[in-house]
């Protein structure tokens, strides 16, 4: 480690960090205050209508998903800071005014919080992504009614055990949230400390030892344009999967029609758009759709199911923004809320879960739809593809 650097470790829902922070600073008077924050995340906490949101544009890119992964799990640390009496981030915003009252230059060191949420999202498996927004979900419903243990929460050992735990959960997952900030925190304050000035870098308790590994190690930083490259949308297993089984139903379902009769295709047809619909429109109920939503969900899922490009929740979703629009004012209370029925009532949130909820509902209905067909009629799937596939089954 520099010997001009001080890397002060804090919980971000603590008083105590605060405190720690102004007594350090005080003493210190160092020349430059390095923060664990991005551009987005600081102005997000000092600017009440800060907006970086488009949820058309979100709604469209099918990152859905994530962002819901994000507004949860931001609502649950909210949650614990309300406990404690902090709200999370204030020893990063009092690091920055009490930098700027000793007269230090702010830097702002820690990685765009959309590239890192991007990435993470992108490395964890289906499976963990679905694990992990159960846990999230039920933290939301049950989770609040346990005593927090305030010294447990400020224990280095404790931080660790955190840690590892999440390694066990997701280790690509972890890779992106804890290590590779730290490789560019690292970076950045490597680059700071060659200035020769006298620094105090505040920083999450959990991202020291890393950090601290980093800066004693330089040749193990990755690259920085590998750190802050977002990976493109690749066929994953999942995609894989839900490409291959549009088109398996496609051919299955013109080779099966081109050997029936019209009265059990439009059987056939009738059970694919009463499943497909009925699912949707229930993903979209569940997250208290407006009845229009929930309609667009029923009407249209017969139809995206087969199509790859399009979902049902991108459509349900854009009738729920139609119908009640999010204003500036829904995004500002997301920062605020501070109960899961507050949540719920967000215009903002309630768009997003109505996208996911009638995704889930849509994808359920397509599996369904296809093995009730099938079995009803009675349908050889290895037979009916044989014209279509010739000697290779």
């Amino acid at each position: 480690m520099p010997n001009n650097l001080i890397l002060v470790g804090t919980a971000h829902v603590l008083e105590q960090s605060i405190r720690d922070v102004e007594e350090i600073l005080e003493r210190e008077r160092p020349e430059i205050v390095a923060v664990e924050l991005d551009e987005k995340r600081y102005r997000a906490l000092v600017e009440e209508n800060y907006d970086d949101i488009s949820i058309k544009d979100i709604l469209k890119s099918g990152e859905i998903y994530l962002l819901l992964f994000q507004w949860i799990l931001a609502f649950l640390q909210r949650k614990i800071g309300d406990e404690l009496g902090v709200k999370p981030g204030a020893e990063m915003l009092r690091a920055v005014e009490k930098g700027r009252e000793v007269g230090a230059q702010i830097v702002l060191i820690d990685r765009d919080i959309t590239i890192t949420f991007r990435r993470f999202w992108s490395k964890m498996k289906f499976l963990e992504k679905i694990k992990m927004m159960f846990s999230l979900i039920k933290a939301l419903t049950i989770g609040g009614k346990e005593e927090i243990e305030i010294d447990k929460i400020i224990e280095d050992d404790m931080v660790s055990h955190l840690v590892k735990e999440f390694r066990k959960f997701s280790p690509e997952g972890a890779k992106v949230l804890v290590d590779e900030r730290d490789a560019f925190i690292a970076a950045n304050l490597l680059r700071l400390t060659s200035s020769g000035k006298k620094i105090v870098a505040v920083v999450g308790a959990g991202h020291q030892e890393g950090i601290k590994k980093y800066m004693d190690n330089p040749a193990l930083i990755p690259p920085m344009h590998d750190l802050l490259s977002v990976p493109k949308k690749q066929i994953n297993l999942p995609k894989l999967i839900g490409f291959g089984m549009v088109a398996v139903l496609i051919l299955l379902f013109a080779s099966i029609f081109l050997s029936l009769s019209t009265e059990i295709i439009l059987s056939a047809l009738f059970y694919w758009f009463i499943i497909n619909g009925f699912l949707a429109a229930l993903g979209a109920a569940l997250a208290r759709g407006h009845i229009m939503s929930i309609i667009a969900a029923f009407l249209s899922a017969w139809l995206t199911s087969l199509n790859p490009f399009i979902g049902a929740g991108w459509v349900a979703g854009l009738v729920e923004v139609w119908k009640r629009e999010p204003s500036s004012r829904d995004l500002r209370e997301l920062s605020k809320i501070t109960s899961f029925k507050e949540l719920m009532e967000n215009r903002l949130f309630r768009v997003v879960l109505v996208a996911a909820f009638t995704n889930l509902g849509s994808m359920v209905g397509t599996f369904l739809g296809a093995y009730v067909i099938f079995r009803l009629y009675g349908v050889d799937i290895v037979s009916s593809l044989r014209p279509v596939f010739g000697g290779l089954l």
